[in-house]
């Protein structure tokens, strides 16, 4: 049986990166772009384009072993993923005074790893984060992915879209991955198709079309 996805809403979002502080901006990527975290830790300054607000997946740093090794995204195919605008002053902040080739996270020059789920610094983020919110979920790097998937469907994505945002082979992985998020879209079909129906009756008159053999 799958775990059930952790998803945050906007708010819970804010608060995860306010009590992240110099991580803030890393929660706030994997939140609203849905990339991986090797992803986002495999970024160099040369994939953030500020004026398109795109950003280049082409790499993905993954520990093994205690080293981090560099490798194609998931996918093994890279995509360019948008980013919303609120983003472009502080992923411009971390671009200034470093070169096309330095990583965009961190001093540019050393990936960085998976905060610890023992004493890392997301678990002291989640600390103060339930300091204001006693009831803030427990979080993974990973659930901000699934949170950026859920703000994009609710903001009005489609499953295509959402696929191409998150780099999987396929939208039916993507729908296999993430089916009830469309649920309120199926329900959303259904409404529409009583009020066409209810049009079609307005004072009692049906339109019926009459099929005539040939």
């Amino acid at each position: 049986m799958k775990k059930p996805h952790t998803y945050l809403s906007h708010e819970q979002v804010d608060l995860l990166a306010t009590s992240a502080t110099t991580h803030g901006t890393v929660i706030l990527t994997l939140a609203y772009t849905g990339l991986r975290w090797g992803e986002v830790t495999g970024l160099r300054v040369r994939d953030v384009d500020l004026t398109r607000r795109r950003l280049a997946v082409r790499e993905n740093a993954v520990r093994v072993g205690g080293k981090i090794l560099l490798g194609t995204p998931k996918s093994h195919e890279a995509r360019t993923v948008p980013f919303p605008p609120f983003l472009a002053d502080r992923l411009a902040l971390l671009c200034a005074d470093k070169t096309p080739d330095q990583i965009l996270f961190g001093n540019g020059l050393s990936h960085q790893r998976t905060p610890s789920a023992r004493d890392g610094w997301l678990v002291y983020a989640l600390k103060r984060a339930r300091e204001v919110d006693p009831t803030f979920p427990r979080v993974t790097p990973h659930d901000l992915r699934h949170t950026a998937a859920s703000l994009a469907v609710s903001a009005g994505a489609n499953v295509k879209a959402l696929q191409r945002m998150l780099g999987h082979a396929s939208a039916a992985m993507t729908l296999d991955v993430y089916a009830e998020l469309f649920d309120d879209d199926l329900n959303s079909v259904a409404v529409a198709l009583d009020q066409a129906r209810m049009i079609l009756s307005v004072g009692g008159m049906w339109a019926i079309r009459v099929l005539r053999p040939r």
